[in-house]
C-alpha cells in the first residue's frame, strides 16, 4: 500500500489549558491524566501498563527506532527510504517514537520527535489546513500530530525560532481540512483528493482515525460528522462481518478492512452496533491467517481492532505477530516490505506498540 493515490483496491490504509498540558513532560503522565474519559482504572484485567513488556520486543523496538532515528533527515522526513515523502510516513514515525515511552521532550529520541513535528506542521497549507497530497497522508499526520500534542513541550519545539502554528493550531485546521472534505461527500467519508465525491473505508480508516484522536485530546469534533463517518462503515459491513472496499461491493475476508471497520466503531465508541460485532468475531476466525498484500499495513490495524475488541485474542496474536517479526527484522533495526522501509518498519513497531500502551489512542 503507498499513502500517495496508487494504494490498490487490496489494501483496503483553542482548546482552553492547553499551556498547561504543554508543560508536562511524560508521555506516561499525559495518557493516564490528560482525558477524564480514558483513564487506568478502565482497563480491563491482565492489561495494565504495569505488566512486563516481553524482551523479545523490547529488543525489536529498539533496534526499530534506532534505525528510524539514524534515517532521519535533518528536515524531519525519511525521503532516503523511498517511501512516498510526506507528512503521513513522518506521523507514523512520529508515533512510534511517541509509543515507546521516551520523555518526548528530554529523553533518547526528543530530537527526532521535535523534527517530525516540524516536518508535518511545515508541511501543512495554512489557509486550508490540508497536509500532503492525499487524505492518506492527511490522516496519518493528523493523527501524529494528535498524539503529540500536549506531550511535546512547544517551548522547546522551535528551539528559539517561531514556528508558523503551535501544535494545537495545526491540529485543528487539520481537522477542519478533514470536516470541510467530508462536507463536500455524498457518502459523509473520503478519498484520495480532500474534494471526492466518493470514498473507501482505507482512505477513511485513515481520517476517521485521526479525527477521533483529536477529538480524544480536546479539539471539538462534532458528534455529527462522526455519527455520519460511521454511518458509511455500517453501510460498508456485511452481515457475516466482511468489510468493501468502496461503492458498497466487492465483500471479502479483507483483514485489512475488517480490522479497521472494528477499530472505527471501537474508537467511536460504538461496540453495540451488530456491524461491529460480527466484524470483530469475523476478525477473531482468522487470527492465524496471514494477511493478503500489504501485511505492514494489515498488522498495524489488527493489533489495534483485536486490543480494543478482545483483549484475550490479542494476546493470542500478538505472541504469533511476535514470532513473525523476529525473523524478518533486519540487521540494521529496518522491516522490509511493500510501503518503503520507515512506513514498514514504523507500522511493524506500531503493531507492537500495543504491548506499551504509552499512545493515547491505544487507550481503552
Amino acid at each position: 500500500m503507498s499513502l500517495a493515490r496508487s494504494t490498490p483496491q487490496a489494501a483496503g490504509l483553542n482548546r482552553s489549558g492547553a499551556s498547561a498540558r504543554h508543560a508536562v513532560v511524560s508521555l506516561l503522565a499525559v495518557a493516564l491524566c490528560c482525558s477524564g474519559s480514558r483513564h487506568a482504572a478502565a482497563q480491563p484485567p491482565g492489561v495494565s501498563r504495569g505488566e512486563p513488556v516481553p524482551r523479545d520486543v523490547r529488543e525489536m523496538y529498539d533496534r526499530g527506532l534506532q534505525y528510524l532515528a539514524t534515517t532521519q533527515t535533518a528536515n524531519g522526513d525519511w525521503q532516503s527510504t523511498g517511501v512516498d515523502n510526506g507528512p503521513g510516513g513522518v506521523g507514523l514515525a512520529l508515533m512510534a517514537f511517541l509509543a515507546s515511552g521516551e520523555d518526548p521532550n528530554f529523553g533518547l529520541y526528543s530530537l527526532h520527535v521535535r523534527r517530525a513535528v516540524q516536518n508535518i506542521i511545515l508541511a501543512q497549507d495554512g489557509g486550508t489546513g490540508y497536509l500532503g497530497n492525499s487524505m492518506y497522508h492527511h490522516g496519518f499526520g493528523m493523527l501524529g500530530l494528535a498524539e503529540a500534542y500536549g506531550a511535546v513541550d512547544e517551548r522547546n519545539l522551535w528551539t528559539g525560532q517561531p514556528g508558523p502554528r503551535s501544535i494545537g493550531q495545526a491540529l485543528e485546521l487539520a481537522v477542519r481540512a478533514a470536516l470541510t472534505s467530508q462536507k463536500k461527500n455524498s457518502l459523509g467519508a473520503w478519498r484520495y483528493s480532500p474534494d471526492s465525491t466518493d470514498a473507501d473505508t482505507s482512505v477513511s480508516g485513515a481520517v476517521l482515525v485521526g479525527l477521533l484522536a483529536a477529538r480524544n485530546a480536546g479539539i471539538e469534533v462534532a458528534d455529527a460528522a462522526i455519527d455520519k463517518a460511521i454511518s458509511y462503515y455500517q453501510q460498508m459491513t456485511s452481515a457475516g462481518g466482511q468489510v468493501a472496499y468502496a461503492g458498497i461491493r466487492g465483500f471479502d475476508n479483507s483483514i485489512a478492512r475488517m480490522s479497521i471497520g472494528t477499530l472505527v466503531f471501537a474508537l467511536a465508541r460504538r461496540k453495540d452496533l451488530p456491524q461491529y460485532k460480527a466484524a470483530l468475531n469475523n476478525l477473531k476466525t482468522q487470527l492465524e491467517q496471514p494477511a493478503q498484500g500489504w501485511p505492514e499495513y494489515a498488522r498495524y490495524y489488527q493489533a489495534q481492532a483485536l486490543f480494543q475488541g478482545d483483549p484475550e485474542a490479542w494476546e493470542k496474536w500478538n505472541k504469533l505477530l511476535i514470532r513473525q517479526l523476529k525473523p524478518a527484522q533486519q540487521a540494521d533495526g529496518s522491516f522490509h516490505g511493500q510501503l518503503g522501509l520507515s512506513a514498514n518498519t514504523s507500522m511493524s513497531l506500531l503493531a507492537l506498540a500495543l504491548n506499551y500502551r504509552f499512545l493515547p489512542i491505544y487507550e481503552r
